[in-house]
């Protein structure tokens, strides 16, 4: 199954940003799953990261999570609406994370186009299927994270990541989306995609 071990997490933030591209993220709930590919992603820092939310090491009862062990999920609500996903990176105490920004779908995409439109997939057009996980909230939308996940383990059966393929890429580096509160940081080149994927955020 090539599950990546808790060792591939417990290293530099932007490195695990990059190589996450192209693993295949899997979730089993009950006798269903999901697997889909990662395209992008975003690196966030929090002993230097104004964007980060455990920006200077502050820790709080919703970042607590990003201190502990690396390979865990870090899972929040944003909007007061959409959950997104992150990993923990790092040694402990480190307060770092990825973003995991899109996803492409490969199977259980019947389920993912049911919980993200309430329609089946061959009832969606173009546009809606290039959306279905094209962004950080319409990815747990589509594959059913929520709060629940937040601080399960990664290197786990419930949800975890494979090495997925050999399939080679191009990744695109560029600055983070949607971040304009963070001062300086708004210019950190930490977000990285797969590409011409076309399920990369808009």
């Amino acid at each position: 199954m090539n599950k990546l071990t808790r060792e591939f997490y417990n290293r530099d933030t932007l490195d695990v940003a990059k190589e996450l591209l192209g693993k295949h993220l899997i979730i089993i709930e009950g006798n269903k799953s999901s697997t889909s590919k990662i395209v992008e992603t975003e690196g966030y820092i929090g002993s230097i990261d104004k964007a980060a939310h455990s920006y200077q090491n502050k820790r709080t009862p919703r970042t607590e999570v990003m201190f502990g062990p690396p390979g865990y999920a870090y899972v929040y609500l944003i909007y007061g609406m959409y959950y997104c996903l992150n990993i923990v990176t790092e040694a402990a105490g480190e307060s770092a994370a990825v973003l995991i920004r899109a996803v492409e779908p490969i199977s259980g995409v019947e389920e993912m186009s049911i919980r993200r439109y309430k329609k089946t997939i061959d009832q969606l057009n173009r546009k809606e299927i290039s959306n279905l996980t094209s962004g950080p909230g319409k990815l747990c939308m589509a594959l059913g994270i929520n709060k629940s996940h937040n601080g399960m383990d990664m290197c786990g059966d419930s949800i975890y990541l494979t090495y997925g393929s050999d399939e080679e890429h191009e990744i695109v580096t560029s600055k983070r989306i949607n971040i304009d509160y963070a001062e300086e940081a708004v210019d950190y080149p930490w977000r990285f995609y797969i590409k011409d994927n076309p399920f990369v955020s808009k």
